[in-house]
Parts: structure tokens; sequence; C-alpha cells
């Protein structure tokens, strides 16, 4: 906090300020804001800074970013963001509400525990893989819903990209000091300026598929909260087009180098799995890891500023860096299938090689999903299918592994492990992803759980009674899947993991 604070905050430390009064007020100062907590409520005030990424100079710019605050947090915070007030004299006091001349705006939003916030909640160990499935689904539930990048704009264009990049960049250079930071940042610049002319083609495919939309832009675990069993979005940027108009990719290629930041790489994995499993969105593999470079070299960005004007403590921004070389460096890739019949324990299996991969880099593909996603059904409708008819015939199973090789192929070649969740009963299937390891030069496993007869009929019986599962084998499919299932070959078994 400020040694010396503007009299106005000063003045509004006093609890009769407010229309409900509260016990006390206290203050939360960041580099832009002030942050006055009372009671159930706090008032958010901007301060009077011109940055080269904000203007909040004026009275009427502060009122502006205020407003745009509302709309844009109400998106998916309508129950947190409640107003915007005004702050007015009576008397030669500060009041905030009613007549008078006005002094300030602040945005009035309802108050919740800080203890949720989701950085909060990592330190602590406190954060769990449920928690980051509830993040991923509703972040692209968000982005499925926000509006899409008008066609003549300028935003995601990949010139536009990479002019941002460099800007950041070049920030950078003059801020750090002199010595093995340099250095780093002299790596970093070289490989992303390397991979913007790389990327050109995917970048701008991804903007004309509509991949860049009206984000948050500020999506790091700060600004994340659990409440109750739901994850909330609260804080987004209001203040810069440029900076929230992007790749649906780039926004959360920032929450997952946080969560890396974090020392948490199974909680990564696992959020950009659950989030590719809900949006579908597979080709921002391509990108994601350069967009991660850069969230990476953004928060080296912010913490070389705060350096210079503070503390001159560059260590953070340090760690930023070494994080953007971990980002850059090639990672030992494999390709993984599972094997078994209904019930057997595959998307458990599955689900731990994500969660035991300490890098963060393993893409999980299930067959249940895809196979809905192919026919327009969400992951856990039911499609009402006779076994071996509708979604589940010979030409649709086809068309599902068809699919799930395309997407293991397009992860590989981005610079991911992947796993792919499926039943593989026919040998001639595993052999198709079997040859595709062998072209991308990467390991190739299978795993395949064990269970008696009996065990799989009582595991289908709960799933089924429980629902929600993307999954529909019933007791009927699990007695086709028996009559008709390849067992693996004496070579196969070689690659048993």
């Amino acid at each position: 906090m400020s040694a010396a604070l503007p009299p106005l905050i000063g003045a509004l430390l006093e609890p009769r300020c407010y229309p409900e009064p509260p016990a006390k007020v206290d203050l939360v100062e960041t580099h832009a804001s002030w942050l006055l907590i009372a009671g159930n409520f706090v008032y958010k005030i901007k301060k009077p800074v011109v940055l080269p990424f904000l203007d909040y100079g004026t009275l009427e710019r502060r009122l502006a970013c205020c407003t745009a605050e509302l709309q844009l947090n109400r998106r998916f915070a309508p129950d947190l963001y409640l107003e915007v007030v005004s702050i007015v004299d009576q008397g030669g006091r500060p009041v905030v509400g009613g007549s008078g001349r006005i002094l300030e705006y602040a945005v009035k939003m309802r108050r919740f525990a800080e203890s949720g916030r989701l950085d909060r909640l990592c330190v602590h160990h406190h954060l769990h893989p449920q928690h980051v499935s509830e993040l991923g689904t509703r972040i692209a539930a968000f982005h499925q819903a926000a509006a899409v990048a008008p066609p003549a704009s300028d935003f995601g264009r990949p010139e536009r990209v990479r002019s941002q990049v460099l800007d950041n960049l070049s920030t950078l250079e003059a801020l750090l000091p002199d010595g093995p930071i340099q250095a780093q940042l002299t790596l970093l610049s070289a490989w992303s300026l390397r991979n913007s002319d790389r990327l050109v083609p995917q970048l701008a495919a991804r903007r004309a598929a509509g991949r860049i939309r009206e984000c948050h832009g500020d999506l790091h675990l700060g600004n994340l909260v659990l409440i109750g069993s739901r994850v909330r979005l609260f804080d987004c940027i209001e203040f810069s087009e440029d900076l929230r108009w992007i790749d649906v990719a780039s926004e959360i290629a920032f929450t997952y180098i946080d969560l890396l930041s974090h020392q948490q790489p199974a909680l990564a994995g696992w959020f950009i799995n659950e989030w590719l499993s809900a949006s579908g969105d597979y080709a921002a593999l391509a990108v994601l890891r350069y967009y991660a470079v850069y969230r990476a070299l953004v928060r080296a960005k912010i913490a070389a500023i705060r350096a210079a004007q503070a503390s001159g403590d560059f260590s953070t921004a340090g760690h930023y860096l070494a994080l953007g070389i971990h980002l850059t460096q090639a990672r030992a890739k494999r390709l993984i299938i599972t094997h078994g019949l209904a019930g057997c324990g595959k998307s458990r299996a599955a689900r731990q090689l994500v969660l035991q991969d300490t890098a963060g880099s393993t893409i999980r593909l299930r067959s249940d999903v895809e196979r809905k996603r192919l026919f327009g059904l969400a992951p856990t409708a039911d499609s009402k299918s006779p076994v071996d008819r509708g979604i589940y015939s010979p030409e649709a199973s086809e068309q599902t592994y068809s699919r799930l090789h395309k997407l293991a192929s397009e992860a590989l070649a981005g610079g991911w492990s992947v796993v792919v969740d499926a039943a593989f009963l026919q040998h001639s299937w595993r052999e198709d992803f079997r040859d595709l390891a062998k072209r991308a030069e990467v390991p190739f496993h299978i795993v395949a759980p064990q269970a008696s007869h009996a065990q799989l009929r009582a595991r289908l019986r709960r799933r089924n009674a429980r629902g929600h599962d993307p999954s529909e084998a019933t007791p009927a499919v699990l007695e086709r899947q028996m009559a008709c299932v390849d067992a693996l070959t004496v070579d196969e078994r070689q690659h048993l993991l």
C-alpha cells in the first residue's frame, strides 16, 4: 500500500460514508485501483493513472471504464457486479451515492471470501481436479456465448498478434537489468519471433473459424474464485479492446501457465483437457504453447514494472522467464491407446495418465465424447441408439476412430503427448494408431485394464444408475463386445504399459 493515501481515499475509510455503514472499512490497493471493503460490499475506485496499456487519467475516462467493467463482468458474474455508484461531496465529506458535486465513481460489488480465490486455494493445496473440471467447462461455455470479432476488425490477425508480442518483448528489454536475465529474454525473443512467423497459417485459420472472441482477457488464478461448488470468473479487462478481443487459446493459456507457475502441472494439464473436451477446439493445441510463452512474458513484464517502480527485485520476473524457457523446450512425446470392454476402467486409467504427467502436456481424446460431437450431441445426451445402430453403427464407429486418429495426429504435431480413451476392440483400429506413432516417431503404448465379467456388469449398472456419463454402454452392449473383441496379439502385448 502507498505510504501516503490521497485525501479522498483516506476519508472513505470512515464507515459513515456508506449507505449501509459497516463496522469498519478495509483497503486493498493494486497498481491501478483502490478497493474499499465495507461490510458485504466492495467499492472499486480506479486510480487516476495513465499507463501504456490503460488510461484512467480523467474523471470521464474513469466513469466510462467503470461502466464498461460493470457491463463486461456481468456476462459471467451478474450477482457479483451490482452497479456503478457516484461518490459525492456532502458538507465537505465524501458520501457514496446521493446528490452533490461528484468527486469520483466506483464499481459496487458483492463481497466474497478471498480464501476462495484459486490462487489462494493453490497455495494451500485445496484446489482439486473437480474444481478444475468445473472451471474448464465454465470457461468453454463462456467462450461459446462470447461475441465473435467482426471480420473487418484487426483483432486476432497474425500481424496484430505479432505486434503485441513485440511490444511486450521491447518493454521487457527496457526494464530488465543486464546479465543472465537478459540472456533468457534474448532466447525467448528469438523463439517467439520464429513461431510468430511459423504459425501465421494457423493463426489466420483460427481467426477465420471465429476463435477470436470478446474474452475475459486476464484469466489468471487471482481472478477466479470458488463460491460454493462453482468456480466464478471476475475482474475482466475493461480498459483495452486489444487485450480483451483475443484468441480463446490465448485466454486459456493464461490459466494454464498460472497453474504451472503454482507448481500444479497435473491440474494445468487437466484444465486444458477439460476445456478441450467441452469446447471441441482441438485446433487450439497448434498455437497453445506459443500463447503460453506469450502469457508467461506478460506476467514477467508486470513483475518487472513493479520491480522497477518499487523494490528493484526482479526475481519474480526471472521466475516467469524461466517458465517461458521451460515451455519452449521439446518434450518427450508418446501415443497411448486404451483397450478393453465397457466398464473395465479405461477412462479411469486415461485420467490418471493425464494427472501423472509432470509436464502437464498430455491430451486425452475420449471416444464417447467425440462420437457424440460428430452427431451434434452433448457428451451426456442419450442418443437412444440400439446396439450396433444409430451413432453406434459400424459406419459411425469408423467415423469416430477416424476423428480420433486425426485429432491425435494434430496433437502430436503440436508437441503434445496423447492418450486415446476408446475400446479399440478391433485389431485394425489398433494398427492404425500404431502406424501413426511410427510416422510421428513417438513411443506407442497400450493400456488394457482387466476386470471379471461380474465386475464389468456391476460397474455398468452403477454407472447407468448415476447417469451423467458420456458412455451409453449397457449389459447388452457388453455382451456384444464380448462376442466381437479381437484379443491383443503377442506382438501387441509387447506395447502394454
